[in-house]
């Protein structure tokens, strides 16, 4: 279980630090790779591992901040598969401002793992953006 938690943390992990060789890493290829498949929050499905890595390339190329907190991490392992289940709670910035904006959000996510070559490799993510509802009185 431990390497599956170390393979989750490093996704994360790349997409702080704008690491496009890091997130690379992290996804499943070879036989894999046309399977790869990717849900960012408000996008439709991409699917095939250079669409996916394109995609980053883009997000990260745009991102001049982010930051995860993740909450409600479940993981489970079925053979050679695996899925964590998490709450990121984001935190992002805009340097292009004259404030640096700042802005947070909730995004509910999946990422399914497939275990090759010794490793736990993302096959799939999938990100959906919970919105924030009036709190009852």
């Amino acid at each position: 279980m431990a390497a599956l938690d170390e393979a989750n943390a490093e996704y994360y992990a790349a997409f702080e630090a704008g690491d496009l060789d890091r997130m690379s890493a992290i996804w499943a290829e070879g036989k894999y790779a046309e399977r790869v498949t990717c849900v960012h929050p408000g996008w439709p499905r991409l699917r095939g591992r250079e669409e996916v890595l394109r995609s980053w390339a883009l997000i990260m190329a745009n991102t001049s901040y982010i930051q995860f907190v993740l909450t409600g991490v479940e993981a489970d392992i079925n053979g050679d598969h695996a899925v964590v289940t998490c709450s990121e709670n984001i935190l992002t910035a805009d340097e292009d401002t004259e404030a640096g904006f700042l802005a947070g959000g909730e995004v509910v996510a999946t990422n399914v793992f497939v275990h090759t070559e010794g490793e736990w490799r993302l096959l799939l993510h999938h990100g959906s953006p919970i919105l924030n509802t009036a709190e009852e009185e």
